[in-house]
């Protein structure tokens, strides 16, 4: 099976499913496994590919993500009569539904349901060990100049919340809202999480978010935005990364 992946989660769930072999075409952005990826063919980035070159390797799927890539292109392989499977899964169970559908897809469902199955066992234990604590009300935010954070509707707040996090910004229209600063302790929170992607967070911003808000140091963390943000075979590991945030 020839397979081009346009999203860097979804190559590497599906090296993990034992079928990196199979691939032909991957995003510039695709970095795990390193050495695997190394030696595939690259097509552009998620928002860039290159459509006549995807189109020339023949594929028999691509792998497509609505928040990574753009409509437009999924719209331009479908009516060059390439097979695309569309994947956007908002929160942990429906990521398991997702790897068991590529599972299917690429006629591996053995190896796709012990990773689902992985996901729903920990989804499970961490939302469980959940009600038992205090909720901690948290921000996660993605983007300085302008600050971004998120709502409700996607993966990182989902993970987090499963966790027993609050999203101070849970009930915001726009998926990724910009924000100001003192919302932070106008929301009360208690937790502030940098993530490492998209906009790379680094120690300095921990200070620079302390002065501007009066924030002790030891509530505003550095988080890992892979983690937080691949889904797929890294989701099992993302939950328990998620519960490490929030109980401290």
């Amino acid at each position: 099976m020839r397979i081009v992946s346009l999203c860097p989660s979804l190559t590497e769930l599906i090296f993990d499913l034992g079928r990196g072999a199979d691939l032909v075409g991957i995003t510039r952005y695709c970095i795990h496994p390193a050495e695997g990826v190394a030696s595939v063919e690259k097509v552009g980035g998620t928002k860039d590919p290159d459509l006549a070159q995807i189109i020339a390797l023949s594929p028999d799927l691509v792998l497509f993500n609505e928040e990574e890539n753009r409509r437009e292109d999924h719209d331009t392989l479908r009516q060059s009569n390439i097979p695309v499977l569309n994947t956007f899964p908002k929160d942990a169970l429906e990521t398991a539904a997702m790897v068991r559908a590529i599972g299917t897809a690429i006629d591996c469902p053995e190896p796709a349901e012990q990773i689902a199955n992985d996901i729903e066992a920990r989804a499970a234990r961490v939302s469980s060990a959940a009600r038992e604590r205090k909720p901690v009300r948290f921000a996660y935010l993605i983007w300085r100049e302008p600050w971004m954070s998120v709502n409700q509707d996607t993966y990182a707040s989902a993970l987090l919340s499963l966790a027993g996090g609050q999203n101070i910004f849970a009930d915001r229209e726009e998926r990724y809202p910009t924000i100001e600063l003192s919302a932070l302790v106008d929301h009360g929170v208690d937790l502030v999480l940098l993530c490492t992607e998209p906009f790379a967070f680094k120690a300095k911003h921990i200070d620079e978010i302390a002065r501007a808000t009066n924030l002790d140091p030891q509530r505003i963390l550095i988080a890992d935005g892979e983690y937080l943000s691949w889904h797929g075979s890294r989701t099992p590991d993302g939950l328990d990364y998620a519960e490490s945030l929030i109980v401290r």
